[in-house]
């Protein structure tokens, strides 16, 4: 299945079908890629995550993207040195890795006390019952109702005792953003690959991070509108009097209804990134569109977007989305 439409002037493209050769897209044609691909890491054991994409997909963005064009693509901490070789492999330039940051990952390690007294065969001892308190709100935190019937448990082994809260990982608080290029048209400059093809920059002027009200204008000759945007984006300010970061929340739970997506990503970050490496009426690729919040970005800020999903629940939502996107007001 293939939607189009053309709304306010932005029209959009999306595939319900893999990316595999990117079908319907010509050589050099797109603008920018921004894309949130599988991972590789089973995350929560979903099937799509379990391996990271057939290197030939990125061949084909190359391919269809224009020369000296800029992608930013997002990977997972444990992984992220294997995509960029897939990248790299596949003949882009590795330009920077952006990291959004934030305070309220979930752990997800276990504590292995705990094991240790299995493989003893030692009973835990039951000391109380979980429950979940979400923090980082304005208006405080909030308390859920644990999951039933799940306890808290203390190691009773000596061995365990010793190795009491002992686990495997830290709280994870950033994911890494690889930022991309294709080459340039060989023999040309950047300004005359920006001439023929419109591509070849970063788009800075739209990403600059404001000044705070009544903050003092700093460094040689300040921009008026605010400072070039860093490669670290937050979800918090640094309570340092000097914020150079762009700041941006993570999606909480049950924002939409009808959104089931497990990893999606703000719209809010989506725009950010769209905006830093394309400009107005040019056209987005997102090849794992998942519920749409790169399309959202791209019509949002009068970009063209074609995107492909290939899980007909996450395709359904990221119609839904676009249809509430665009009604009239």
């Amino acid at each position: 299945m293939v939607i189009s439409a053309t709304p306010h002037h932005t029209a959009y493209t999306i595939h319900h079908a893999s990316c595999f050769g990117l079908e319907g897209i010509s050589p050099d044609t797109i603008d920018a890629l921004v894309t949130d691909p599988p991972y590789g890491i089973g995350y929560h054991n979903h099937a799509w995550d379990k391996m990271m994409p057939d290197p030939a997909i990125w061949a084909d963005c190359l391919r269809v993207m224009k020369p000296g064009s800029f992608g930013v693509v997002f990977s997972s901490v444990r992984l992220m040195h294997r995509m960029m070789v897939a990248l790299e492999d596949a003949g882009f330039r590795i330009r920077d890795v952006m990291f959004w940051s934030f305070l309220n990952g979930m752990p997800k390690s276990r504590d292995i006390s705990l094991d240790i007294d299995r493989e003893l065969a030692v009973n835990s001892a039951v000391i109380g019952q979980y429950k979940y308190i979400q923090g980082y709100k304005k208006t405080g935190a909030v308390h859920y109702k644990a999951p039933k019937g799940k306890p808290i448990c203390s190691p009773t082994s000596e061995i365990g005792k010793k190795f009491k809260g002992a686990g495997l990982g830290l709280k994870p608080a950033y994911e890494p953003i690889i930022l991309i290029q294709r080459p340039p048209e060989k023999s040309l400059k950047i300004a005359q690959n920006i001439l023929k093809y419109g591509t070849g920059a970063l788009n800075l002027e739209a990403t600059r991070i404001p000044y705070d009200h009544a903050e003092n204008k700093v460094g040689h000759n300040p921009h008026p509108a605010g400072r070039v945007c860093a490669n670290i984006i937050r979800t918090e300010p640094f309570d340092d009097g000097y914020d150079k970061f762009f700041l941006v929340p993570k999606v909480r739970q049950h924002k939409e209804t009808y959104n089931s997506h497990p990893t999606v990503k703000p719209v809010n970050l989506m725009e950010h990134l769209v905006k830093l490496v394309s400009f107005p009426d040019q056209t987005v690729l997102d090849p794992f569109a998942g519920s749409g919040s790169t399309g959202l970005a791209a019509l949002h800020n009068n970009r063209k977007f074609v995107g492909y999903e290939i899980v007909p629940e996450y395709f359904e939502v990221m119609q839904k989305r676009f249809d509430n996107a665009i009604k009239p007001k």
